[in-house]
């Protein structure tokens, strides 16, 4: 993704169903979970680099010593910051005891974070800052063991204020910017009322399906109970990821399957998925169980998950990122006339390189097929160096573009600036045939367009190609997102700039003025949450016409090199993707009401200039 933004954070979750001396003997460590803790974080560190967290919570504590520790960390590397400080404590404890390593009940009883059942979180901050207070997991401390609670998700609630409001919680200034602070209040608050039944042995399905009705957004989250008891949940249209794996040793969930599988080393058929609803729930002596705590709807799984976002190391994924680009292989080939000889193929950034490979094959194959159509029409009239050459053609493909290490400037003038962020990417000089070449470039998807105008656009016209191709593997990002991912203020979209820009340039003001009015009256009967009433700004249009103005908009004025984008199609995207069928940043259909109340306050916000997010 050229334009980068944050997104789905990361949830790892470990517990261990042997004693620690168990690990010690079969495994050869008693730092087993920790070290498969670390791992399994680091697989995903793709989720989330504002900060990260980790909770522990040991069991079979006499009463009166604490159980339940969390460590945090927003440095520039936070999984790495977290393991070395659990690592120097370690250290710490071997100058006084050089084989305490070799006694598990020592580990546990001195070392604060050697337990049985372990929660990391990676944090991409989509709300609230990026201090350290604001990483997961959070925790409720209280005398009474059932009341304990850490909880971490990746998710994002658009009904913070309503939660607030039905458990008569007055929120203080740090709980009105976390999402996640006010699902803990919901959670604890019918915890503490299930306590008060069951004391210390609260029902965690109870409580899970008293709470989550009340969440209105795209949720995983994993939770630790002081009783031991724990859980991992997923929202009722399956919008956020969830796995798990479970044997005799071990109950592991996490936000992707590859991290488990490379973590554990076992097979995808061993890995599940969470359904939609349903919780993951494992009592005091590893015993689990899975509960149906909602009702499943629709499946609407994020789709940028298998465009973007989750590791192209899971073998699923991989096949439907070539797809994706394969899809794209026909629409190119006609904007190119076919013109393979005279066409450079590339990519930008590497997290596109998968769709690459997909539309290259693409290429390939109608290649191939012209070979053989070529090689039957000579008949007799052949000989082996027309055969070579023929045989030899192959698509043109070149790394025309290098991300290079974040650039900083100390320079604030606009006009310079500029000239320093154009150099966020490098090119390969030599790559191109001056106003002979097209150049095509695939991007995994499109969202500002900032960088391809300021940087891409600028820096590939340098090569002198005849004309620039840009190819999104997926299609329009047309609205606010409101579930996990930071794309929530209208004015930040280029498809949406492409609209407002068509309807002034063909005289359909009107069209913009009639849909702030009617999101008005909604918003003063209470009902932004009935309709996305967005979508008829884009009625009048084709995507084509979109995509047309885009290219426009992405080209500086100083380029006078043509610059077509190509997008791919909604429906493709479901073809090449069926399981991850979620899809309202594109199309408007958002699954929970909160999703249309998100995009139409999100309109008026940049009618009225406020440079605020839609919730």
């Amino acid at each position: 993704m050229s334009d980068e933004i944050k997104h789905e954070c990361g949830l790892a979750f470990i517990r261990l169903r042997k004693p620690l001396s168990y690990y010690l003997q079969t495994r050869g460590s008693v730092t087993y979970g920790l070290n498969k803790l670390y791992l399994l974080m680091e697989k995903q560190h793709n989720r989330g680099q504002d900060g990260a967290g980790l909770a522990t919570l040991k069991l079979n504590i006499e009463p009166g010593n604490p159980f339940l520790y969390r460590l945090r960390s927003n440095a520039s590397q936070p999984i790495a910051d977290l393991f070395y400080k659990i690592g120097l404590e370690i250290q710490e404890l071997e100058k006084f005891q050089p084989d305490i390593t070799k006694h598990p009940g020592l580990m546990k009883g001195h070392l604060p974070f050697m337990g049985e059942i372990l929660l990391g979180h990676l944090r991409y901050g989509t709300q609230g800052k990026n201090n350290v207070e604001f990483c997961h997991p959070f925790i409720k401390r209280n005398l009474v063991p059932g009341k304990n609670i850490a909880l971490a998700g990746n998710f994002n609630l658009v009904n913070t204020d309503e939660l607030f409001q039905k458990i008569n919680f007055d929120p203080g200034a740090f709980e009105k910017q976390s999402e996640l602070a006010a699902m803990m209040e919901v959670i604890h608050h019918f915890l503490v009322e299930e306590e008060g039944l069951h004391p210390n042995e609260p029902n965690i399905v109870n409580v899970l399906k008293k709470a989550a009705p009340l969440f209105d957004g795209g949720f995983t989250i994993g939770g630790l109970i002081g009783n031991g008891y724990s859980f991992i949940m997923r929202d009722a249209n399956g919008i956020r990821p969830a796995y798990y794996y479970i044997d005799g040793e071990v109950i592991v969930a996490a936000s992707e399957r590859a991290s488990i599988r490379t973590t554990f080393n076992v097979g995808e058929n061993e890995v599940l998925e969470l359904m939609p609803g349903s919780a993951l729930i494992i009592d005091d002596a590893g015993n689990y169980s899975i509960e149906q705590i909602l009702a499943p709807k629709e499946r609407r799984a994020c789709s940028f998950e298998r465009i973007y976002f989750s590791r192209g190391s899971d073998e699923k994924i991989y096949r439907e990122r070539i797809a994706l680009g394969n899809h794209l292989s026909k629409i190119v080939l006609d904007r190119i006339e076919k013109d393979l000889k005279n066409t450079i193929f590339s990519y930008i950034p590497n997290t596109a390189e998968v769709a690459f490979y997909g539309l290259i094959k693409g290429m390939e194959s109608y290649l191939n097929k012209i070979k053989v159509e070529r090689i039957l029409s000579w008949g007799k009239d052949i000989d082996e160096e027309k055969l070579e050459q023929m045989v030899n053609r192959k698509i043109r493909q070149e790394k025309i573009a290098i991300k290079d290490v974040k650039l900083r400037t100390f320079i604030t003038e606009d006009a310079n600036r500029n000239e320093m962020v154009q150099h966020v990417y490098d090119i390969t000089y030599g790559t191109v045939r001056k106003d002979e070449d097209t150049l095509v470039v695939i991007d995994d998807s499109i969202v500002r367009g900032t960088t391809l105008k300021e940087s891409i656009i600028r820096m590939l016209s340098r090569l002198g190609p005849k004309k620039i191709i840009v190819v999104s593997s997926a299609p329009q990002i047309r609205y606010p997102d409101c579930y996990g991912i930071d794309m929530s203020k209208m004015g930040d979209f280029i498809a949406f700039k492409a609209a407002i820009a068509l309807l002034e340039e063909r005289g359909m003001k009107n069209v913009i003025e009639e849909t702030y009015q009617k999101i008005k009256s909604l918003d003063a009967a209470g009902q932004l949450h009935t309709e996305n009433v967005v979508r008829q700004l884009y009625k009048p249009f084709s995507p084509e016409e979109i995509s047309d103005k885009i290219a426009q908009l992405i080209t500086p004025s100083n380029i006078q090199i043509p610059v077509e984008v190509i997008y791919q199609t909604i429906e493709d995207l479901h073809e090449c993707c069926p399981t991850n069928t979620g899809d309202w940043y594109f199309t408007g259909n958002y699954p929970t009401p909160g999703g249309n109340r998100v995009c139409n306050k999100a309109f008026l916000n940049y009618i009225e200039g406020v440079n605020v997010r839609g919730y």
